[in-house]
């Protein structure tokens, strides 16, 4: 039996007993975590989602966090007088081994959800069915933790949206950003500065107390 899973943005096609490298997730080594966005499970009986096979789950151990190899971007401007710019990148990682595929009862097996690098939620909550076509649909992450993001200056939907396939869905999780984590956002967002231009920790620190 296999399953295909979203998590990180990608898409993965795992069976029990894989190996996978996926983006950061807030857990420890040694840790089980239940990934509830399925697409799709194939085997004897084939079913595909729409969007996620309800009720169904893949559980994974956490082995190690882990970073990826390095990137080398190397900007050459020569109508710049010969300006060149070197900058190198590890994306962070999380080393996680499949465990078991469920095909149905993810939401009462009290696994703990991987919902991305922000944080893993203390309860398995498998994706909700879809509301009407006339109503906007709500993300994993954003069932999770609810905050509306756009609350801090500078940040629109689109903006928001990159956040949340990032794993950041709270105001907690943005007030407790070190220097490397802001770092690593201004990559992943495309607007260097931005972050520390509009005071966004600040801003969470006071929306999360």
């Amino acid at each position: 039996m296999f399953a295909v899973l979203k998590t990180g943005g990608k898409q993965y096609r795992v069976q029990s007993g894989d190996l996978l490298r996926v983006e950061k997730l807030a857990a420890d080594a040694g840790e089980t975590i239940q990934f509830n966005e399925v697409l799709m499970l194939g085997g004897d009986t084939t079913v595909v989602g729409a969007p996620f096979v309800a009720d169904a789950a893949v559980q994974a151990e956490v082995v190690d966090q882990v970073k990826g190899d390095k990137v080398i971007n190397f900007v050459r401007r020569r109508r710049k007088h010969s300006s060149k710019r070197t900058k190198g990148h590890r994306q962070k990682l999380t080393l996680v081994r499949v465990t078991e595929i469920l095909a149905a009862g993810a939401g009462k097996s009290g696994v703990k959800t991987a919902v991305g690098s922000g944080s893993v939620s203390g309860e398995a909550a498998a994706p909700k069915a879809a509301k009407k076509a006339a109503a906007p649909k709500a993300s994993a992450a954003q069932a999770a933790a609810g905050d509306d993001l756009k609350i801090l200056s500078g940040i629109g939907p689109a903006l928001e949206k990159k956040l949340h396939e990032a794993g950041v869905t709270s105001f907690a999780q943005i007030a407790a950003w070190s220097a490397d984590d802001v770092t690593e956002m201004d990559e992943k967002l495309s607007f260097k500065g931005r972050i520390e231009r509009e005071g966004w920790i600040e801003q969470a620190k006071e929306l999360a107390k």
